[in-house]
């Protein structure tokens, strides 16, 4: 693929410090580029035809970047491309076919897409890009709302376009962030139905923790700038006063970065004609990504649960033949237990799951967490 003729080159940036992150990220005119050899590329979006209500989010790709290349590097051996603005197309539905190929793509090539700019409903582009990928995949979306609006702009009505679409390649979608009182019940009630998990912002704020084994679970992430209370993150049409402060969502992104299975992740809803005069919400989501780049370069585990890297625990039911294995990660010290699914010996999955699941067991409970992969995958 030919990534010149998708893209056109961002806004300059001058005056860099050696000591930049921008220093050590290539872009697509470098000579030396060669994609297959990057672990990471920026994929700017400048779509805007999601909405009529958050115009100015064209612009916010380029506003980010500026403020990203000029946090410092770390002593990691930096792998970071930025491919510049994905060329919009004619229609509204060229422009999410374009970005599907190119994550499609990237992700062939083993480099995690992360996608800046635009309106949240592009992250069906992102989607679509596993559709060829002949497994299943889990979707985590972070978002003060959920999007499954029967009439509105784009980005209003989308979630259920991402469920439902048929061929189904979807294992899991799960939700973060979400603010019970923005949400129709209908819609979390159909999230049970299926067998997601959604965590609203009020356990996510008492227990941060409980978020990871969600995060851990998935294969693309899409984060909607909502989800940051409006006095941290002002630069959206849609924010509110309470949702995850510039911190809370740092940490979710370092846990994604550490997310070996995490293959793209996207970033939408910023507008910056809307932000306070120092820029601070493209601040917040430059210092997020910046958090997600160390994640993804602290990774520990291997996923490969038959090895020393594991301790392996079998928990006994009293008065029961059943049994439950857990695995946790000498390295991490993360948690995953084993689901049975079938009588063949590849009827099997491992789910990220957290020590309150294994403790829950060992006191004679089946955690929820396994009796919803059970109704998934039975």
């Amino acid at each position: 693929m030919n990534l010149k003729l998708f893209f056109k080159a961002p806004k300059e940036i001058e005056g860099l410090p050696q000591s930049a992150l921008g220093k050590s990220i290539k872009s697509l005119t470098d000579a030396s580029l060669e994609i297959e050899k990057m672990d990471l590329a920026i994929v700017g979006v400048t779509e805007d035809r999601g909405t009529q209500i958050n115009l100015g989010v064209s612009e916010g790709a380029d506003q980010i970047r500026q403020k990203l290349y000029r946090l410092k590097k770390s002593t990691v051996q930096l792998k970071l491309a930025d491919l510049g603005n994905l060329q919009t197309g004619e229609h509204y539905e060229d422009t999410l076919a374009r970005l599907t190929e190119v994550c499609e793509y990237l992700m062939a090539n083993k480099v995690v897409p992360i996608i800046i700019g635009g309106t949240h409903d592009l992250c069906l582009g992102q989607y679509l890009a596993y559709q060829h990928k002949e497994e299943l995949i889990s979707v985590l979306n972070v978002d003060a709302k959920m999007d499954v609006e029967i009439q509105g702009d784009h980005n209003e009505t989308f979630l259920s376009k991402l469920i439902t679409h048929k061929p189904n390649f979807l294992f899991s979608y799960n939700h973060l962030a979400h603010q019970q009182y923005l949400v129709e019940a209908d819609a979390l009630s159909a999230i049970q139905k299926l067998y997601f998990e959604a965590l609203r912002l009020g356990e996510i704020r008492d227990h941060m923790h409980l978020a990871e084994p969600i995060i851990r679970m998935a294969n693309m992430l899409t984060f909607d700038v909502t989800a940051i209370r409006s006095a941290d993150a002002p630069g959206n049409a849609m924010a509110e006063p309470f949702g995850l402060t510039a911190e809370e969502a740092c940490q979710l992104f370092w846990y994604a970065g550490m997310n070996e299975k995490m293959s793209s992740l996207s970033l939408f809803e910023y507008n910056p004609t809307l932000d306070d005069q120092r820029e601070k919400t493209a601040s917040i989501l430059a210092t997020m990504i910046w958090y997600f780049i160390e994640g993804y370069y602290n990774r520990k585990d291997t996923g490969q649960f038959n090895s020393d890297n594991y301790t392996k625990y079998t928990v006994s039911f009293e008065g029961s033949d059943e049994t439950m294995t857990f695995y946790k990660s000498n390295r991490s010290e993360k948690w995953w237990m084993l689901v049975n699914y079938g009588e063949g010996l590849l009827d099997r999955a491992y789910i990220p799951c957290s020590y309150e699941d294994y403790t829950a067991a060992t006191h004679g409970d089946f955690p929820e967490r396994w009796i919803k992969a059970q109704g998934k995958l039975i």
